[in-house]
């Protein structure tokens, strides 16, 4: 299987080698890009037979990209460290002859979890994504979040990549909120977004109401419940940031705009 595995990472101790594992099942050859990782990391993914590269985080869809002047193969399978590849993932994989294919890349249904529960409503799934793709043809669009392979000629498969998304419902507050909105509201800033008092506001409502009710989170009982509330309250502390980043210099003047972490 001529294939390279994509991984990027920042302090995944945790779940690197659970990940080259993964995709050792279809690939024969692993990158992973770190950003400077200070935990086990580089030294765990180097044992598991994976190449290892150091980049300054750049962005998302950036750092994803980095890798690829690294891979030796045309096809190339990228993940995050908290993704595994399920068996009906694998074994399509290992018998589709991608040689002679029509298509420059596959989206898979991603399957969300919190816990050990997976979580359907809220557009979570299916979340299909372009993750399987031909290099020549295709790659991530150089964006700092939310970074995306475009579907031009790529075909959605009938196959789920397994996402270990959050390890409880607290992460649903305490890490957007600790990396997401922060992130969102700098990018927001430097693009030139302005916000007002009633920003946050507007826009935190509208996310909860249309994930509450228009995207399945009322059938998805506590945890559909909690989503919507989780996702209403990043979109509202991204603009409240934003907002301050505007009105207040004491804070703009301490934040690093170089990262945007």
């Amino acid at each position: 299987m001529n294939i390279s595995g994509i991984i990027t990472t920042l302090n995944e101790e945790a779940n690197i080698a659970d990940a080259i594992a993964s995709l050792q099942q279809v690939c024969d050859e692993i990158v992973v890009v770190d950003s400077e990782s200070t935990d086990r990391t580089v030294e765990i993914a180097r044992e598991m037979g994976a190449k290892v590269y150091l980049q300054r985080y750049l962005g998302d869809g950036i750092q994803k990209n980095v890798a690829l002047q690294y891979v030796t193969n045309r096809w190339v399978l990228s993940i995050d460290a908290d993704e595994r590849l399920s068996d009906e993932l694998v074994a399509w994989i290992r018998n589709t002859d991608f040689e002679t294919t029509p298509y420059d890349g596959f989206a898979v249904r991603r399957r969300n979890y919190i816990g050990s529960r997976w979580v359907k409503c809220c557009g979570w799934y299916p979340d299909h994504l372009v993750r399987l793709y031909r290099h020549d043809k295709l790659r991530f669009r150089d964006v700092k979040q939310h970074a995306f392979v475009p579907t031009t000629n790529t075909l959605a498969i009938k196959a789920d990549l397994i996402h270990y998304r959050y390890k409880n419902c607290g992460e649903l507050f305490s890490k957007p909120a600790r990396n997401y909105s922060t992130r969102g509201a700098k990018i927001l800033y430097l693009q030139g977004k302005k916000a007002n008092a009633f920003t946050p506001f507007w826009h935190g409502t509208a996310a909860f109401l249309s994930n509450y009710f228009l995207r399945g989170g009322i059938l998805g009982g506590v945890d559909g419940f909690t989503l919507a509330l989780s996702i209403a309250c990043n979109s509202y502390m991204k603009y409240a940031k934003l907002l301050e980043y505007q009105r207040d210099p004491k804070v703009r003047k301490a934040e690093d705009f170089t990262s945007v972490w």
